[in-house]
């Protein structure tokens, strides 16, 4: 009985392993993402049923999805030891699933999204190959260093709106601006997680903005990225004279104001995690606002 029972464990945790190594939950979200700015902030609205059919945007959406799930791959498979001490419970790489076999998965999912993207539109194909390079460069070298890190993981989360606009042209302006809301919450979510993090990164010899500054420096940097964070999208949306998009990041405020007050009163690893999820919460509110945007 019990030699019946083992293969079907081992196969369910590498089924398990292998979806956590991918972060199947925010693969789905970046496509749900996607789809939402294409009907709502490109659309026209109304032919929301021809939208969701279109054939190119679902290719266009799967090849960001396969890149992300690379990035997530490589990203595992060279911060083994540093998982092991921040999130032990996480690691699959190396527990479930051979280091041969993530690296090839990661290559697998790299070809296949730029050939997918290559499908839609040259431009995309480009910026899917940079965005390839970027993931690699980070996770093998820029993570551990301070800020660039974080700049590059931002920017890529903005690119998977922006990279609708090589296709969809339409409206090009207000994708940019939930573009640039995406790129400045994530590279605070990004710097939380660092501070989060640094008793494990530390011990690896990464040199983080809260390694080299310590936690009040940094707490002190993202006051100010906050702001200008804040700043911008008020601008953004005067320079479009949307009087609604103002209103919403106004109403944006008052999370992004708790935001700053749970920032400042914490000091532990599970405070910075809260932080990090109130991130996500902002996240998803900002997308919200695409709904009367």
């Amino acid at each position: 009985m019990n030699v019946s029972v083992r293969p079907k464990v081992r196969f369910w945790d590498f089924v398990t392993g292998s979806v956590r190594l991918v972060r199947m939950s925010n693969l789905v979200i970046v496509a749900i993402t996607q789809y939402l700015t294409r009907i709502l902030l490109i659309g026209p609205r109304h032919e929301w049923r021809n939208i969701i059919s279109d054939p190119d945007l679902f290719i266009l959406s799967l090849s960001t999805v396969c890149i992300a799930a690379a990035g997530y791959i490589i990203n595992d498979y060279f911060d083994i030891k540093i998982d092991i001490v921040n999130k032990p419970e996480r690691v699959v790489v190396g527990r479930y699933l051979k280091r041969r076999w993530a690296m090839g998965a990661h290559q697998v999912f790299n070809v296949l999204g730029a050939a997918l993207g290559l499908l839609v539109n040259p431009w995309v194909f480009l910026v899917n190959v940079f965005s390839i390079t970027l993931l690699w460069f980070y996770s093998e070298r820029y993570k551990r260093a301070p800020f660039i890190g974080n700049f590059i993981v931002s920017l890529l989360t903005g690119f998977t709106l922006v990279i609708l606009t090589l296709r969809y042209p339409e409206n090009r302006q207000l994708v940019f601006i939930y573009a640039v809301f995406s790129f400045f919450i994530s590279l605070i979510r990004e710097i939380v997680k660092d501070m989060e993090d640094i008793r494990g990164d530390e011990a690896h010899g990464c040199r983080t903005l809260p390694i080299i500054w310590g936690i009040r420096r940094t707490k002190h940097f993202l006051y100010c990225v906050i702001f200008i964070f804040v700043t911008t999208l008020f601008f953004m949306a005067h320079t479009l004279n949307n009087p609604v998009l103002a209103v919403l990041f106004l109403l944006l405020l008052f999370p992004i104001g708790w935001l700053v007050y749970s920032l400042v009163n914490s000091d532990t690893r599970r405070d910075f995690k809260k932080v990090s999820s109130l991130c996500k919460i902002i996240m998803l509110l900002g997308l919200l606002t695409m709904i009367w945007a």
